[in-house]
């Protein structure tokens, strides 16, 4: 990007933020003129493109009541009877954080949409960090997902292997990045992410930047680079790649930058056999300016654990974006993981906001360390609900309250419900400032009460302040409501490593982990608690895994049709497969030996 792109990006932010209102009035205007037509949106609003009409009658949707439009466009019927504009591919979208995989369509107008994003968060970026195109390249670690043919001949696929397929891409990333286009496109994962990292490795004087989409990405490579380092620097001594990489794209690849050096592999293998990783990262590639990868969400529980890597660079969390829309940016990128907040572009879609009443946010202390003489049913119904609260227009919403995002899409998407949960942090000039707080219905739910995932994060942070002064580094976490007996419990599967060495964790100390125990049913809320002691629940229990189990949790999302690239811990199992995983390697189990007061 160019200096002048660059203050021309600043200076569309500023425009965009200022006119906030505005710019969501005219979003909202063109999408109505554009497909009001459309056998879906003629049910409700007759041809007309009245906003109020809009509000009135247009329902508020989930994945579900739109299924069987989409459906019908990907079993070949014309797309107008959800949107005006032609669909050119669907987008993929995993699920693997609260739903199912769903189809979003794609337009060419969507796709505009989102070149402009790129161009806004990376002005941002610029001016924060320099012209890195200049300085260096990135070594960013990214993997395609096999694509799908819909019925009616279009493609369904992640979008960021959509972007892989654009016409330019390949040209410009082998320019900016580390990784041969090759290797991204290799469908075999370990494959694609061993000569992705060989190639950083070999490249490492000209990293200015380490990332991913999401944190847990980045900690999958620090873990195969664990494992797998001093093939890799025998790689490098000999200059001659490993018989296992059968992959001819990543062969070839390989075969323009693999040459022997032995002063490397020595420097490498010098680096990676201390008995401590802390700052391995800053070590392995010493020009880095930042890490780039989501740490914020379902993500910030692995925060910690990649900054003990880090070596003191900053975690960069820039974008906040989805497969159904773009929503906004991170203005102040040097932001800590737990201090990050999104501006809200207003003119990515027409942008609704559903407040949300947290259970029990608004009662004080005092109730809650009386709230032993509530019963069941007077708990049941001090609950929040929403079903007759109306939405607000975006530059209504109001600081420190939480609200469930709808967006309008002209990609065909009304009113739709994106199922997450944001707390206003303020505002940057008209334009709202939202932290991300959690996925709507990811809950841990035994009888009445409602674990949500911000709760159940709040609590494993608890819990390791317990195991910080022991050397234990937690890298994983998840959790489901066992109700196999009776009364059910939670479980907590927690994946732990030694700081110093690289061997498995020594044998637990047993009142340790049921302290921890107890410090996470402590921190859970007041409904849990009277529950604990009515003896509705009975005592939350952590199982430990052995190392590497979140890896295989990975790899089996990313077997039932995942991506990679997309792929986020869920907070909550439903699966019975995925917890057939996680118990096979269970390594210790621990139950809370006290009620919580």
């Amino acid at each position: 990007m160019e200096t002048k792109g660059f203050e021309s990006g600043l200076k569309m932010i500023e425009e965009l933020t200022t006119n906030a209102q505005q710019i969501q009035q005219q979003v909202l205007e063109e999408i109505l003129i554009k497909n009001a037509g459309t056998e879906y949106l003629s049910r409700f609003l007759n041809g007309h493109t009245d906003k109020k009409l809009f509000k009135n009658n247009v329902p508020i949707v989930t994945y579900e009541d739109i299924k069987p439009y989409i459906d019908r466009i990907a079993n070949g019927e014309p797309s107008d009877i959800l949107l005006a504009e032609p669909v050119i591919e669907f987008y993929i979208s995993t699920g693997t954080s609260g739903g199912q995989p769903k189809l979003i369509p794609n337009t060419a107008q969507a796709s505009k949409q989102r070149a402009v994003y790129n161009t806004l968060y990376g002005s941002v970026m610029k001016k924060h960090f320099g012209d890195l195109e200049q300085a260096g390249k990135r070594m960013e670690l990214m993997f395609a997902k096999t694509e799908i043919e819909t019925p009616c001949g279009l493609k369904a696929r992640a979008v960021s292997t959509s972007v892989f397929n654009e016409r330019g891409f390949r040209t410009l990333f082998s320019k900016i990045c580390t990784s041969p286009i090759e290797t991204i496109l290799c469908s075999d994962t370990n494959q694609s992410m061993y000569c992705q990292l060989l190639v950083g490795l070999i490249q490492h004087n000209e990293v200015v930047a380490v990332g991913s989409i999401f944190a847990t990405a980045v900690l999958r490579a620090i873990k195969f680079l664990e494992d797998n380092w001093k093939e890799l620097c025998y790689n490098v001594r000999t200059g001659e790649l490993s018989d296992w990489i059968t992959d001819s794209g990543c062969r070839n690849a390989l075969s323009f930058v693999l040459k022997p050096n032995s002063e490397l592999a020595d420097s490498i293998g010098n680096i990676c056999c201390c008995t401590s990783w802390e700052g391995i990262i800053k070590k392995l590639w010493p020009k880095a300016k930042f890490i780039r990868a989501i740490t914020t969400g379902a993500m910030r529980q692995y925060a910690a654990t990649l900054e003990f890597y880090s070596g003191g660079l900053p975690l960069v969390s820039m974008i906040y974006a989805s497969s159904e829309a773009l929503f906004g940016i991170n203005l102040e990128p040097l932001s800590k993981p737990g201090d990050v907040s999104y501006t809200v572009l207003p003119n990515m879609a027409y942008f609704e906001f559903l407040p949300v009443k947290k259970d029990g946010a608004t009662m004080s202390q005092d109730q809650v360390q009386n709230s032993s003489t509530v019963s069941h049913h007077e708990s049941m119904e001090m609950k929040s609900n929403n079903e007759d609260i109306e939405p607000v227009d975006l530059v209504n919403v109001r600081p420190g309250q939480c609200y469930e995002l709808l967006v309008t899409t002209s990609a065909g998407l009304y009113r739709y419900k994106v199922g997450d949960i944001l707390m206003v942090t303020g505002f940057h000039n008209n334009a709202p400032q939202f932290q991300f707080v959690e996925r709507q219905n990811v809950v841990l739910s035994i009888d009445a009460d409602k674990t949500s995932e911000a709760d159940l994060l709040k609590a494993v942070t608890e819990a390791k302040t317990l195991l910080d002064p022991l050397g234990l580094i937690m890298t994983g976490y998840t959790s489901y409501g066992d109700t196999s007996s009776t009364p059910g419990h939670y479980v907590i599967f927690l994946e732990l490593k030694e700081k110093q060495g690289n061997n498995n964790i020594k044998e637990l100390d047993p009142k340790i982990m049921t302290g921890c125990c107890s410090r996470m049913e402590e921190s859970l809320d007041y409904t849990y608690r009277i529950y604990r002691k009515e003896n509705a629940i009975a005592a939350l229990e952590i199982r430990v895994v052995k190392e590497g189990t979140f890896d295989a949790l990975m790899d089996y999302y990313v077997s039932k049709g995942a991506s990679m690239n997309q792929y986020k811990v869920p907070s909550c199992i439903k699966s019975k497969e995925a917890i057939k995983i996680l118990d096979s390697r269970v390594i210790g189990k621990f139950f809370s030996p006290t009620i919580p007061i």
